[in-house]
């Protein structure tokens, strides 16, 4: 923990890496998040010294006054991770707003996203070994902030991809393709990492996100393994993997059936086209104001 407390007040440079850790889903952590908010949880998050002071690695002492440092240095670092979330799911909100209005169809069916806490952080840092630094956790953590959309078909995946990645200021910076190369396991899901600009007060940052896209079933199958990993801390018994693994298979079944179904119905789109900008008001007008006098187009016609 000296160690934590010495090398984290190192500058940041600015760079963003391109390493990639897949999303790791902390339940503690989840439950955490619900019960007290992901602020809460930043805040509630700091060092407690010794009453004589902590020893540093140079042998100077650490007061209280350099842990409050520490702990607001790391926590204004957490939250550019938090606003990252916040424009990525702007964006896919705003995706699903613009679906529901101009198409028939809505390819998201749900958005759901996660914050790492300080602690799952540091404690990864120290298990991968990387330097303990804010440099370094911005370079090799990529899995701090997560998203995850939910779909209902195959087909969707692809879609809601290109429509993220195409978007200006979205770079993306690597993909993983588990359900055209899916895991031992079973595991099937669309990873991306990607960059997003964050707009502080005093400066731009951006923003490694993780992004996982997947169906219906394939969040079903991934939320009970995840479950079965978790009670049986990574030790699960093997007739239990065997049947995790015929899940797998069944599920992908489902999504490959409904997949299926989904293309024999008539779905044929209604799309809405842009307004002009010089589209005439005036009937729209006369309509929600039906007590006014009938507005005349040129000539003196009613309209």
């Amino acid at each position: 923990m000296h160690e934590v407390v010495a090398s984290i007040l190192d500058p940041v440079p600015a760079p963003v890496g391109t390493g990639y850790d897949s999303i790791g889903i902390n339940c503690a952590l989840r439950r955490r998040m619900r019960n007290e908010g992901t602020m809460d949880s930043m805040r509630s998050w700091q060092l407690t010294p010794t009453s004589d002071g902590d020893l540093l690695s140079n042998g100077g002492r650490l007061n209280v006054a350099d842990i409050r440092l520490l702990r607001e240095q790391f926590v204004d670092f957490m939250l550019g991770y938090k606003f990252a979330i916040d424009e990525i799911t702007t964006k896919i909100n705003i995706l699903r707003e613009d679906f529901n209005n101009t198409h028939e169809y809505n390819p998201i069916e749900h958005v759901g996203s996660r914050l790492k806490s300080p602690e799952s952080v540091l404690e990864k840092v120290q298990r991968k070994n990387y330097a303990m630094n804010l440099a370094a956790i911005r370079e090799n953590v990529l899995d701090i902030a997560g998203v995850r959309v939910i779909c209902s078909f195959i087909s969707d995946i692809g879609k809601i991809r290109d429509m993220l990645a195409g978007q200006e200021d979205i770079t993306v910076l690597e993909e993983r393709d588990y359900i055209t190369n899916r895991k031992p396991n079973g595991y099937q899901s669309l990873h991306l990492i990607v960059s997003i600009p964050v707009f502080r007060s005093d400066r731009t940052d951006r923003m490694p996100v993780e992004i996982q896209i997947r169906t219906i079933a394939m969040d079903f199958w991934a939320s009970l393994e995840h479950k079965i990993y978790y009670k049986y801390r990574g030790e699960v018994p093997p007739n239990l993997r065997s049947d995790l693994a015929q899940a797998a298979e069944v599920a992908t079944q489902l999504d490959e059936k409904m997949e299926a179904l989904h293309h024999q119905v008539d779905h044929t789109e209604h799309t809405r086209t842009s307004p002009a900008d010089s589209l005439d008001l005036s009937l729209l007008y006369d309509s929600i104001t039906p007590n006014r006098p009938a507005h005349r187009l040129p000539g003196g016609q009613p309209a």
